[in-house]
C-alpha cells in the first residue's frame, strides 16, 4: 500500500482512489469469492446450519457495535447537544439504528440481534458462547484489544478474529473507514442460494427456521431498497475530496470482506470436521 497522500496519484493496491466506483472495482473479485464461497454448499443438515449460526451470530453482534460507533461519530450523543456536520449521514445512521435496534417482529419491538438469538434457539443452536459474550460486554465498556479478548473468551476462534477486525476499525479507523467497513461488509453479502437452502431446511424442520428466514430476508429488503444506496452516499460524503480518506475507506472495505472470508473459512472447517 502506498502511504504518501500528497496528490491525485495516490494509490492503494492498483487503482487510484477517487470514488465509490473505484472501491467497488477494487473489491469486486473478493465479493465474487465471497458469493461463491464453498461454505454455502456445505450446509446440508440442521446440524451444519446450527454451527453456522453459532459463529455468524458474532457478526450480527459486532455489526451493532460498529453501528453504534458510527452513531457516536455522526450524531451528538452528549447532553450538551450540537449538530454534527453531516446531516444526511446522521439521519441515515439514526434510521439504521431504529431498524436494527428496535425493529418490529410479530408485533414485538426487538433488535435484529435479539431476533437472531430467538432464531438460534428455535433451530436448536447453542447460544452459550454469545450469551456469555454479551454478559461480559455489559461489564466492560473498553475497546482495548486485551479487554476484548476477555469479552470474547467463549467465542469460536474464527468469530473472535472477525470481531477483533471490526473493533480495529472502531479503535483506530477514521469515521470514513468505519463507514466503508459498515457499508461493504453488510449482511446482503449472503447470496440468494444460501437463503434458498435455508428455506428448504426450514420446510424439512417443520418451520423451526422461520425466524431465521425472516432475518435473512429482512436484511435483503432494507439493504437493497434504500439503505444500500444511502450507505454508499455516506461513504462518499465522509471522504469528500480527501484522497487519504478514500484510501482508508478502500482499505477498510477490503479488510472487512477479507475478514468475512476468513470467518466463512473457519465455519467451513468446523462443518468439515464433523
Amino acid at each position: 500500500m502506498v502511504t504518501d497522500c500528497n496528490n491525485d496519484e495516490v494509490t492503494s493496491g492498483i487503482l487510484p482512489l477517487s470514488s465509490i466506483d473505484t472501491i467497488a472495482e477494487r473489491i469486486a473479485p473478493m465479493q465474487s469469492e465471497l458469493a461463491a464461497h464453498p461454505l454455502y454448499a456445505s450446509i446440508r443438515t440442521p446440524k451444519h446450519l446450527r454451527l453456522f449460526m453459532e459463529s455468524h451470530v458474532f457478526a450480527v453482534w459486532d455489526f451493532m457495535c460498529l453501528l453504534k460507533s458510527l452513531q457516536r461519530e455522526l450524531t451528538s450523543v452528549h447532553t450538551q447537544w450540537s449538530p454534527s456536520p453531516f446531516p444526511a449521514s446522521r439521519r441515515f445512521i439514526n434510521e439504521i439504528v431504529l431498524g436494527e435496534e428496535s425493529d418490529v417482529y410479530e408485533g414485538r419491538p426487538l433488535s435484529h440481534f435479539e431476533i437472531y438469538l430467538e432464531a438460534m434457539r428455535s433451530a436448536g443452536a447453542d447460544t452459550t458462547a454469545i450469551d456469555r459474550t454479551v454478559t461480559a460486554a455489559r461489564g466492560s465498556r473498553s475497546e482495548n484489544a486485551n479487554d476484548l479478548d476477555e469479552v470474547l473468551a467463549a467465542a469460536p476462534e474464527a468469530a473472535r478474529s472477525f470481531v477483533h477486525t471490526t473493533f480495529g476499525f472502531i479503535r483506530k479507523g477514521s469515521v470514513a473507514a468505519q463507514a466503508a467497513a459498515f457499508t461493504f461488509g453488510r449482511e446482503d453479502a449472503i447470496p440468494a442460494m444460501f437463503r434458498s437452502l435455508v428455506r428448504d431446511l426450514n420446510h424439512e424442520m417443520g418451520g423451526d427456521l422461520a425466524q431465521f428466514v425472516w432475518y435473512l430476508e429482512r436484511h435483503i429488503e432494507v439493504d437493497g431498497d434504500e439503505h444500500g444506496p444511502l450507505s454508499l452516499q455516506m461513504v462518499a460524503d465522509l471522504c469528500g475530496d480527501n484522497e487519504r480518506l478514500w484510501m482508508e475507506a478502500a482499505d477498510a472495505a477490503e479488510e472487512a470482506i477479507r475478514a468475512r472470508l476468513a470467518l466463512w473459512d473457519g465455519v467451513l472447517s468446523q462443518i468439515q470436521s464433523t
